[in-house]
């Protein structure tokens, strides 16, 4: 499962200095294609709201090997998302397109990340990959290799 939080509905056209060209849709085309690749069924979803990320988490709960979420802004606020990565008892990664570290000081601590397996950040979307590549891995999928 990829969850995608607030904004990124607007990838590609949103600061593309910062966050890249490459369209929501491109990015979860390329994780689906990688998925394959590694022998693994990918589901994207992308939800601005709080409530339907947590929606989203709950429901990979006996579905779906881990989760790779970019909670977005959540990512500093967000109690409950966080509560809701420890309940469904998945390996999760936190991805981010940008250096979290190298924005405004803000951005600096993750509510989240901290209920995740890791967090991988600043590479744009080889986050993604990177992130997807490693839970494939844990879950012996075929193509997947650490």
């Amino acid at each position: 499962m990829v969850i995608h939080g607030p904004n990124l509905n607007l990838l590609g056209t949103r600061e593309p200095g910062l966050y890249g060209t490459t369209s929501l849709a491109e990015l979860n085309a390329g994780l689906v294609d990688l998925g394959q690749s590694l022998g693994l069924h990918v589901d994207a979803c992308q939800a601005n709201d709080e409530g339907a990320i947590i929606d989203r988490i709950q429901q990979a709960r006996g579905r779906y090997v881990g989760i790779v979420i970019n909670p977005g802004g959540f990512s500093h606020t967000s109690v409950a998302i966080h509560d809701a990565l420890r309940s469904v008892e998945l390996p999760a990664i936190e991805v981010h397109l940008t250096n979290l570290y190298a924005r405004e000081s803000f951005r600096h601590a993750s509510v989240t990340g901290g209920a995740c397996l890791g967090v991988i950040m600043g590479l744009g979307v080889d986050s993604y990959h990177l992130a997807l590549r490693h839970l494939a891995a844990r879950a012996g999928a075929p193509g997947g290799s650490t």
